[in-house]
């Protein structure tokens, strides 16, 4: 039972990895503002960007925070609703929503 809960969390980990890889991948599509890995200069490192709500409010979140289920949960319900294969970059839908639980999670 334990290594299937072990597997599991490998598995989430590295869908985790490719949701911040491609959004990090951005920077070839875009241009300037990022350094030689793809990755936005402005960003500190363990850190990721996520623009959240109708206005696309931009934020930086600690790479700590995907180890967080209700976080992953919102992930999810984000690629749900948007995917993860546009210009803007990862986008979570309710403002309300991303800022409870970043405010419970800290």
């Amino acid at each position: 039972m334990a290594i299937m809960k072990k597997s599991s969390k490998l598995t989430q980990t590295a869908v985790l990895k490719q949701i911040l890889k491609r959004c990090s991948s951005l920077g070839k599509k875009n241009g300037g503002g990022y350094d030689e890995d793809f990755l936005p200069l402005d960003v500190p490192k363990g850190h990721f960007p996520v623009y959240v709500g109708e206005n696309r409010s931009r934020y930086i979140v600690p790479v700590s925070f995907l180890t967080h289920p209700e976080f992953q949960s919102l992930l999810r319900r984000a690629e749900e609703e948007f995917g993860f294969d546009h210009d803007m970059g990862l986008t979570i839908p309710c403002d309300e929503v991303f800022q409870n639980l970043t405010s419970m999670i800290r």
